[in-house]
């Protein structure tokens, strides 16, 4: 297998067990079996191997010496304490990727056009995809491995995905909250886009937290 397929086959793999846990198919506490997601997938082991170690990565999973993967358990506590910190990364991301995209959000606007898409017909797993890739398209272009990696150990994608899946906003909304981020880069202003990105993950946090006290009460 070519080094391309299999980072595609790997990304898939990851996809479908990404939406499976965050959905609640899978279970917290769960044991994730390599054989038995493989055979059910029709693919080998290695890319579900792989697969699990990035979910691991988003802090989705948790391994266990000689007991294999299984679901890890999410509270929405330790879901809310995260947004501070996004809200630090992204606001930095959207600076630097506004400096070096010199106003061009053709990228950024196929994926909000894709997020609009999705939510019109309903497709949450696509909404979310696209959601992910709009803020990684921002993080990627702000050029600092450093970001990236600080990005992807807070496990963003994950966060993105069970707040969508949590109902933390509605599905019809999710776009229209780019839209500012999306402009601020287009109009080549490092600072507004960095305030709007700010912004749009604080709206985030006060509705989880909103949530999150509702459903204690």
């Amino acid at each position: 297998m070519s080094t391309i397929s299999r980072t595609v086959l790997r990304e898939q793999v990851k996809n479908i067990l990404l939406h499976r846990i965050v959905s609640g198919e899978f279970k917290p506490g769960e044991r994730l079996v390599e054989t038995r997601i493989a055979s059910e997938l029709g693919t080998s082991q290695a890319p579900v191997r792989e697969a699990l170690r990035d979910l691991e990565l988003l802090r989705l999973v948790e391994s266990e010496p000689f007991r294999g993967a299984r679901v890890r358990s999410f509270g929405e506590t330790e879901l809310i304490e995260v947004y501070p910190v996004r809200a630090i990364l992204e606001e930095f991301a959207a600076k630097e990727a506004t400096k070096h995209l010199g106003g061009d959000v053709s990228t950024l606007e196929v994926e909000l056009d894709a997020m609009r898409a999705a939510a019109k017909r309903g497709d949450l797993n696509a909404l979310v995809q696209h959601d992910i890739a709009f803020h990684r398209v921002i993080v990627e272009a702000a050029e600092s491995p450093v970001l990236v990696r600080c990005w992807k150990t807070l496990g963003v994608e994950g966060r993105i995905t069970i707040s969508l899946y949590g109902t933390y906003v509605e599905a019809h909304e999710a776009p229209e909250l780019h839209v500012p981020i999306l402009e601020a880069i287009r109009s080549g202003k490092p600072g507004v886009a960095g305030r709007e990105a700010r912004k749009h993950v604080e709206t985030f946090a006060r509705i989880a937290r909103s949530r999150v006290k509702s459903s204690s009460r």
